[in-house]
């Protein structure tokens, strides 16, 4: 399905009920909105395992502008603050109150962003694998840490000086760093629609990878916020979700450190996940 928001044509799917028979009146179930990373990735990585949230919530899978099945657009408007505006143009055009934002690496981003942005929107956030400012040598000592000096160099190559060549060299050499487990379905990169011009407009030097800085803002953050993030993950080290949760505000926020996890809590340590997230949805 698509809806026209700030001028963009998105996509988004959706999975389960809003409204269940509950005895003699309808009861309303949460809305769980993700928000995919990349950027230039689309929305498919969250399939299937957000479907076993559908009795919970109902679950709203969502491509950003520029990504996936959503308009490419003008790269003028591939940004932070204009993605972080299109979460809640969405939700008004669908009607959402009081979402449950979800937001993982690159998703991160645009959920602090829009949390920031609109401050009363969210009825809680959730914050996966993700950064308030992106520090590099870290990024890089990480890389180093955990697939040697080639890995930290293919690293700095393709985030310091990014191109379509060295982009692919990344994905397939330093990707299969960002995780401590193999991947459950081998054809799931092959279903992602993948469009590098967004990841090479958002990402290297003078570029807004480089400049955006969410700590300050985050001071703003109203809503209850479940920050959660792996203690192996070289691209978001977890000291980066240590600096988010030291700029929340402290009465708001639940944060939980996924031991022998990379970048990919969900797929690393999908119980442990599943158990977090459903207890504060439900909280």
């Amino acid at each position: 399905m698509h809806v026209t928001v700030n001028g963009a044509r998105l996509y988004f799917d959706v999975e389960g009920l809003g409204l269940v028979p509950d005895d003699k009146v309808m009861r309303a179930k949460p809305t769980l909105l993700l928000l995919h990373g990349g950027p230039g990735f689309d929305h498919t990585h969250f399939k299937p395992a957000f479907s076993a949230f559908a009795d919970i919530a109902q679950v709203i899978y969502f491509d950003h502008r520029g990504n996936g099945r959503s308009d490419y657009g003008d790269p003028a408007t591939w940004n932070v603050a204009q993605w972080a505006d299109d979460v809640r143009g969405f939700c008004d055009a669908l009607g959402l109150e009081n979402p449950i934002v979800y937001g993982v690496s690159f998703g991160g981003f645009v959920a602090q962003s829009y949390a920031t942005r609109h401050p009363g929107h969210p009825g809680k956030l959730v914050l996966v694998s993700t950064a308030a400012k992106m520090e590099w040598e870290a990024i890089f000592a990480a890389f180093e840490r955990i697939g040697g000096a080639e890995a930290r160099r293919m690293a700095e190559a393709f985030w310091l000086s990014p191109t379509p060549e060295n982009r692919k060299i990344y994905r397939e050499k330093c990707h299969p760093l960002y995780y401590t487990t193999t991947a459950p379905d081998p054809d799931a990169a092959a279903r992602a629609i993948v469009h590098d011009a967004v990841s090479l407009h958002f990402n290297g030097p003078g570029h807004e990878s480089m400049r955006m800085d969410f700590r300050a803002a985050l001071s703003r953050v109203a809503c209850p916020t479940l920050v959660m993030a792996g203690e192996n993950d070289p691209i978001t080290p977890i000291a980066f979700s240590e600096t988010i949760v030291a700029n929340l505000p402290p009465h708001v926020v639940q944060f939980e450190r996924f031991a022998k996890c990379g970048h990919g809590v969900v797929r690393d340590s999908p119980e442990k996940h599943s158990a977090h997230l459903r207890a504060f949805i439900k909280g």
